[in-house]
């Protein structure tokens, strides 16, 4: 009786280590995810955002998209992240989207308005790279800084 109750209770830490070590590595690679688009805001942020920048963290194509849109409106904007959680292969971040109206915006000449406004993305990670994203921006917030809007 002994010996089993030995095994089991062996059998039992050893299950907890597996489970402590692979939660220890999901959360170095949430750390990781976090850093990386950390990293991927310094890249961009304040900069020419050039398709050969974007594919080195992206192959969501409608990111590429958005970023691109944003580009041609506001040059060089920036990205200032001012919260981030990660879970799992997601990493959520509240940012600042801050830059000044340069391009056409929808139709919206350019009003040579800086703007700062707040969003809400979430990125999936995958193989190293952005591979989906999810986004909430107040568009009223923009067009009010941009003085279109009351």
């Amino acid at each position: 009786m002994r010996s089993i109750f030995s095994k089991l209770t062996w059998g039992v830490i050893a299950g907890y280590c597996l489970i402590f070590a692979a939660s220890q590595a999901l959360a170095g690679s949430v750390e990781q995810n976090k850093a990386f688009i950390q990293k991927y805001f310094a890249a961009i942020s304040g900069r020419d955002k050039p398709a050969a920048t974007l594919d080195l963290y992206v192959t969501d194509e409608e990111l590429k998209k958005h970023v691109g849109f944003f580009e041609t409106s506001f040059p060089q904007f920036s990205l200032v992240s001012e919260d981030m959680v990660g879970e799992g292969d997601k990493v959520s971040v509240r940012v600042r989207f801050a830059g000044v109206h340069k391009g056409d915006l929808m139709g919206i000449q350019s009003t040579g308005k800086s703007v700062d406004v707040p969003f809400i993305i979430i990125y999936r990670i995958a193989d190293g790279r952005i591979a989906e994203h999810w986004m909430s921006l107040d568009q009223t917030v923009l067009l009010k800084q941009l003085g279109v809007m009351k």
